[in-house]
């Protein structure tokens, strides 16, 4: 995968963090949003889009944009690479192609076990109607 690349694509922008801390908090801008723009990135293949679009769609804009936001700690750098590792982290399991599932029959002996508990539930349920006095 193009790493350095796809990292160059990336939009950072700073806010500030949000909740108790006092002066610090209302000073400093070290809650970190990234965004990519998926539908217009130059080093993603089309089918690599449409993985991408399919598996993570939950995550993306209507404009098929990735948003992330980071404010786990105080320091802006610290939350840039946080943001970086989970976008890559997103990436690389949004590019998984799912295994075919291989088609099995069932074994003699669980077609037989089934048959059988069928037939002991069928059973238990006639046992219980009212006896036909004809």
């Amino acid at each position: 995968m193009y790493i350095p690349e796809l990292l160059k694509e990336l939009n950072f922008k700073a806010i500030r963090s949000s909740g108790a801390g006092g002066q610090h908090v209302n000073k400093v801008s070290s809650k970190i949003e990234l965004t990519f723009d998926l539908e217009n990135s130059k080093f993603l293949s089309s089918e690599e889009k449409q993985l991408l679009i399919k598996n993570i769609s939950n995550r993306l804009t209507k404009e098929h944009t990735l948003v992330l936001f980071c404010d786990e700690t105080r320091s802006q750098h610290t939350n840039k690479e946080l943001a970086i590792k989970r976008f890559l982290e997103i990436i690389k399991q949004g590019l998984k192609k799912p295994k075919a599932r291989k088609a099995t029959k069932p074994s003699r002996s669980s077609i037989l076990k089934k048959a059988e508990n069928k037939k002991q539930h069928s059973l238990k349920k006639a046992l219980r109607k009212k006896p036909k006095l004809d």
